[in-house]
Formats: structure tokens, C-alpha cells, sequence
């Protein structure tokens, strides 16, 4: 199997261009690729399929072998793939995802794409639809014991499960400890997303990530658009922020006409290789 490793400010996967490859076990394929002692090493697999929607389809693979439905890092390297590679000679893409179709621009430079900028449409803030068990309709800034200790939530959904987490020391949380308990969490019937914030100020936040399905990341792009969502709905930000986050900064704005959010960030390529799977 040939592929590409790539990665948006750290979030690193595998991407198969399967116009011309065939993965006949999508989910054991993750599981060995992801591997980062015995495999390739990533943060899940996704393949770059033909789709009767869009210009191309999106099919996302946790680390563990789980699907994803979007993964906002990962898209803006399919976007780059496509162009890159020469699937595709358009700067303005379609692309269908488990979440929807999706729209985005390529900045080009140089003859490839260097940032691409995602409409990641409009966050669901419903809980039964993220989903979170809660007696209220929308979970916003709502406690959560997790492991004896309380902490304060925000729901959103941007395709996948987040809940956001906001405090002032992010630096020295112990995620591989405290992550499971969210992730795994009775309140979260398919698991969840966790995203530790600290603001800094209007403009800036920072924040942390435990990715279900595959632990602490470098980076999520759909979790960066969480938490611009849930800093607006607390109050803490303006409506476009800039997220830092351990791999990078992505660009998120949460449009107050359409209701949309969207998402600029780099992707860049690592290396080509094959596979025996």
C-alpha cells in the first residue's frame, strides 16, 4: 500500500489515496499504520476516496481502529493532497466527511498549498445531539465530577463529540491520567473530546487536547473550533481567536451572520512510502 504521511501543526496521519489503492480493512489498517513503534506512527489513517457528492470523500480512522466522522487537521491535508498530487487543479474544493460535505480554499505557493482555510459549518450546541446525557438543553459552563474532582464544561459539536474545559493551568495537567475519565465519561454515550483552556486574552487562547480514540494530540482542528465556540458562549473572546496549540496556531472564526465557523491552518507533507499490510 503506498501513502503519504502528513500533518496539520502536529496532527500527524496516513492518507491513502484510495482512487488508486484498495484498503480492504480500514479499521485494522489504522491500528497497525498508527503504531509508532511497529507501524508508520500517527494519530489515526484517512483515505482519499471518489465521492458522487463532493470533489472527494474524507473516511477517518482513529489510532484505535474507531471511525471518525471529521477531523479538521486532517481535512486541510486532504486539500493539500489533492492539489498537490494533481488529483485536482482547482484552489476552491468540496470534500465529504462523515459530518457533511465540507467547503474549502487553498492558498498556493510556490505551486502547493500552504494554508487552506475550512468552512466547518455551524457548531450544535444541542446536548442529545453531541451527544451528552443533562437535563438541560444546551450544556454550558455546567459541572462534571470526574474521578472525585469537579470541573466545569462547555458541550459543542463540530461533527465530533467536544466537551471544553477551561482553567488557568494547563501546562502541568497530567492528560494521560485525567483524559480516560472524561473520555470514558457515563455522561458521554459515544465518548468525547476534551479540550483544557487557558485564555489569554480577547484574541488569544491556549489549550490542550484528549482525543478519544487516541490520547493527548499535538493538535485537533475540530476542538479548536470547540473551544473559539465555547470561549464566545462564556464570554471570554471575540468571535475570531487565535488557538495555540501544541503543534501550532489555527485561525477560527465563528461568523456572527451565517453562523459558521471557519478554520485556517497550515498542512504539510513528511514523507512517501509503501506499506506491506
Amino acid at each position: 500500500m503506498k501513502f503519504t504521511k502528513m500533518h496539520g501543526i502536529g496532527n500527524d496521519y496516513v492518507y491513502v489515496n484510495c482512487l488508486k489503492e484498495k484498503v480492504d480493512d480500514p479499521a485494522g489498517t489504522a491500528r497497525m499504520v498508527s503504531d509508532r513503534h511497529f507501524g508508520i506512527g500517527s494519530d489515526g489513517l484517512i483515505l482519499i476516496k471518489p465521492s458522487e457528492k463532493a470533489d472527494f470523500q474524507m473516511d477517518m480512522y482513529n489510532a484505535d481502529g474507531s471511525r471518525g466522522a471529521m477531523c479538521g487537521n486532517g481535512i486541510r491535508c486532504v486539500a493539500k493532497y489533492v492539489y498537490d498530487y494533481g488529483l485536482t487543479d482547482k484552489t476552491s474544493i468540496s470534500v465529504e466527511t462523515g459530518s457533511g460535505i465540507k467547503y474549502l480554499d487553498l492558498t498556493v505557493e510556490n505551486g502547493k498549498v500552504s494554508l487552506v482555510k475550512v468552512d466547518m459549518g455551524k457548531p450544535d450546541l444541542t446536548a442529545s445531539h453531541i451527544p451528552i446525557e443533562a437535563e438541560e438543553e444546551e450544556v454550558i459552563d455546567s459541572p462534571l465530577e470526574v474521578e472525585g474532582k469537579t470541573y466545569r464544561i462547555t458541550g459543542v459539536s463540530m461533527g465530533n463529540p467536544h466537551a471544553v474545559v477551561f482553567m488557568d493551568d494547563i501546562e502541568n495537567l497530567d492528560l494521560e491520567k485525567i483524559g480516560p475519565g472524561f473520555e470514558n465519561h457515563v455522561r458521554f454515550p459515544d465518548r468525547i473530546n476534551t479540550e483544557f483552556v487557558h485564555v489569554e486574552s480577547q484574541d488569544k487562547v491556549r489549550m490542550r487536547v484528549w482525543e478519544r480514540g487516541s490520547g493527548e494530540t499535538l493538535a485537533c482542528g475540530t476542538g479548536a473550533c470547540a473551544v473559539a465556540v465555547a470561549c464566545v458562549l462564556n464570554g471570554y473572546t471575540k468571535r475570531e481567536v487565535t488557538v495555540g496549540l501544541l503543534g501550532g496556531d489555527l485561525k477560527i472564526c465563528w461568523d456572527e451572520q451565517d453562523g459558521h465557523v471557519y478554520m485556517t491552518g497550515p498542512a504539510a507533507v513528511v514523507f512517501d512510502g509503501e506499506i506491506e499490510i
